[in-house]
């Protein structure tokens, strides 16, 4: 099946064996709604806005975790485990993550008690629907540039809604009305973190869209890098009239996505390194403590100074900056630049977890090849610009048997760059095991020191072993490796007391 710009984007917001409904039902009340999954950083934030909103809300996950708690605190209903007696006798609706399968109980439970189900995606789009949205899209960079938007939005006298799919220290929660709960109106923009993995993101229809860049990922569920860039076209036609389309032209995926919306009569702004761009970068001086920027916006030159490190999140600035000024002409620019300079960081980007013996643990969410290049290119600048200079260590965790399968090499290139390097086992996440992929599916094709664990276990006792004083280790992926992070730090302890 194919559509004017290719084939026809897949999308779990169709009806079928979980979902039942594709939107959220406004013909009648929704006052009380159970969340499958809620302990999931998107779950949470759904379940979170519908607390703020004044619904009853209930949920159910197979373990606890960070998100649970706040949302207890806050009213919601929790249980450990998967029981249909969790739906209430009022449930209205209940909201499914693309984890969830069509034989959980609580799905079984609401089609048989003519329940509607839907997604987490068609969910928030239900709930801020007296909202004009600013949606972050993209392979990555989406959290961060999430919560960039939000921070910019509030330096110009703004008090946004927002969800995201991680924790924002600066923003105190994942998902809001407003800064204090319940302390926002109806209207207003919104900015929200558009999950293509799912092409869920179509619930959507948003004032402005920024996309940090496009390329092939989740290929588990589009199948194939022409679908996924089926489902951002068609994203980008689900744009409000009168939208902007914002895209880094750094990234040939988005410049290409950019290209052809141009092409169909969108309207679209560019950010990046040429000077030609709307949005373009002048000078970069990035550190240990953040960055300083120079930017040519369509008003003139601008001055960022932002507390985060790394090309990578000027990038996320830039578009962050480009979008809400999109969304809102009447915004003065410095003021948006101000506020983004409060943005400190989105939880397990680039989280320094602590310093042991001169060695610095860092705690970073990147599960992409490119997202690891990047964050070893950040700890390489800043190792190098030590007064003693110092090696950067990496342990990573691959994330989902599909994704190591597709981009073996390309995990393999990226870890190159580090002086030392471990590949822990495969997490499975939503899938099932496959024994014929493990962390050797990556250290096989590696040209430098990579090794291969066999549980996570090993980087307790290796990882000590290798480090000196001015190394900067780096704990990645988007599994449980930031579990083993404290128990690193407390080994990282007891080796230098011992060689004191």
């Amino acid at each position: 099946m194919t559509d004017a710009h290719g084939p026809a984007p897949r999308t779990i917001l169709r009806p079928g064996d979980v979902i039942t409904r594709r939107d959220w039902p406004t013909e009648q009340g929704v006052r009380s709604v159970h969340v499958v999954r809620i302990g999931g950083a998107g779950m949470s934030a759904v379940a979170r806005l519908a607390l703020e909103a004044g619904l009853s809300v209930s949920g159910s996950d197979s373990q606890d975790g960070q998100f649970i708690a706040p949302l207890r605190e806050a009213g919601a209903r929790i249980g450990i485990g998967f029981d249909a007696a969790l739906l209430a006798e009022d449930c209205d609706l209940v909201i499914v993550s693309t984890a969830v399968r069509a034989d959980n109980p609580e799905v079984l439970a609401a089609r048989e008690r003519g329940i509607p189900v839907i997604h987490r995606a068609a969910a928030l789009a239900g709930l801020l629907r007296e909202r004009e949205l600013i949606a972050v899209a993209g392979t990555h960079g989406k959290t961060t540039t999430t919560g960039m938007a939000v921070s910019a939005l509030r330096g110009a006298g703004l008090d946004p809604a927002w969800a995201l799919g991680a924790a924002v220290p600066d923003l105190g929660r994942n998902a809001g009305f407003g800064a204090e709960p319940g302390g926002s109106g109806p209207g207003g923009l919104a900015v929200v973190e558009a999950d293509e993995s799912d092409g869920s993101f179509l619930a959507f229809s948003p004032r402005a869209i920024v996309v940090t860049n496009l390329e092939p990922d989740h290929l588990d569920f589009h199948g194939d890098a022409e679908t996924l860039t089926a489902a951002f076209d068609a994203f980008v036609d689900r744009l409000a009239p009168g939208g902007t389309l914002v895209v880094c032209t750094d990234d040939p995926g988005a410049t290409a996505l950019g290209e052809r919306a141009r092409a169909r009569g969108l309207d679209v702004q560019g950010y990046g390194s040429e000077p030609a761009e709307d949005w373009a970068l002048h000078a970069e001086r990035s550190g240990a403590r953040g960055a300083e920027v120079e930017v040519h916006g369509p008003d003139g030159p601008l001055e960022l100074d932002l507390a985060v490190t790394g090309h990578h999140n000027v990038l996320n600035a830039l578009g962050a900056l480009a979008a809400t000024a999109a969304a809102d002409r009447t915004l003065e620019p410095t003021r948006l630049a101000a506020g983004l300079g409060t943005f400190t960081g989105a939880s397990r980007r680039f989280d320094v977890a602590g310093t042991v013996g001169g060695v610095t643990v860092v705690d970073d969410y990147a599960h992409h090849p490119r997202e690891v290049a990047a964050t070893i290119a950040a700890a390489r600048g800043i190792v190098q610009a030590q007064e003693t200079p110092g090696r950067v260590l990496a342990v990573f965790q691959p994330h989902l048997f599909s994704r190591t399968r597709s981009f073996a090499a390309d995990f393999a290139r990226a870890l190159d760059a580090a002086d030392v390097a471990w590949v822990m086992p495969v997490y499975a996440a939503r899938e099932d095991p496959d024994p014929t992929t493990t962390a050797r599916t990556i250290t096989d094709l590696a040209r430098a020191e990579l090794t291969p664990l066999d549980e996570a276990g090993q980087v307790l006792a290796l990882v000590p072993a290798a480090a000196r004083p001015g190394d900067l280790v780096l704990m990645l992926g988007a599994g449980d490796v930031v579990e083993t992070t404290p128990a690193l730090l407390e080994a990282l302890d007891a080796a230098a007391r011992g060689q004191a």
